[in-house]
């Protein structure tokens, strides 16, 4: 993982250098969204980080329109490659949204919202918020307080660690998330083993 807001030149090394990092199987977190999209007819979806698709795969393949933003172009072009030059992806920074004036039925945001700072966590927050329909979903993945790297490397903010050669991580348990999501519709907060502790946080945008 890199620190998504100030180093896009470590996306765009990863990228070329580790091409398709995590293979092409989807986190179990995306299997578990895609199952709860389709029990809520969610028909179309943003993927802010989408990166080179492994996590768009489960949803196209359901029949689920997907539309990505992704800070590296070597990504991009990747993703393309797996799934046709005419799916749209935005070239940028999620800091950035909206790309768009559309509203979704779902938004699925994975393993990227806690490499961002706390004004950086409430845009995106509120800005995926935004870029739901009314009663739509979205879901988010994020790092627990129970993985074995919390407490490593330089403590920078509450619960926030510079590690792993400069990658700012912040780690959630319960009482933040229901700070952080509770005013966006927080539904549910599942622990998830991805390849570190996790949790599954899902909302729904008030009708």
């Amino acid at each position: 993982m890199g620190n998504e807001r100030t180093t896009p030149e470590f996306w765009e090394v990863a990228f070329t250098e580790k091409q398709e990092m995590w293979g092409m199987e989807p986190a179990q977190s995306a299997i578990l969204t895609k199952d709860f999209f389709l029990e809520n007819g969610v028909k179309n979806i943003l993927i802010p980080g989408i990166g080179y698709g492994r996590n768009a795969k489960v949803f196209r393949d359901n029949g689920i329109a997907v539309t990505g933003i992704e800070i590296s172009q070597t990504a991009i072009t990747m993703a393309k490659t797996h799934f046709g030059p005419d799916m749209v992806i935005h070239h940028g920074s999620v800091t950035d949204m909206p790309y768009d004036t559309l509203q979704y039925d779902g938004i699925f945001c994975y393993a990227l919202i806690h490499l961002l700072d706390d004004v950086e966590r409430a845009k995106l927050i509120q800005d995926c918020n935004q870029q739901l329909k009314s009663g739509g979903y979205m879901v988010f993945t994020v790092i627990s307080k129970e993985a074995p790297t919390y407490g490593q490397g330089k403590l920078i903010g509450k619960d926030r660690y510079e590690q792993f050669g400069g990658v700012n991580m912040f780690f959630y348990d319960e009482a933040s998330i229901k700070e952080e999501f509770g005013k966006a519709g927080l539904l549910e907060i599942i622990a998830i083993k991805e390849n570190f502790p996790f949790f599954l946080i899902k909302c729904r945008k008030e009708q």
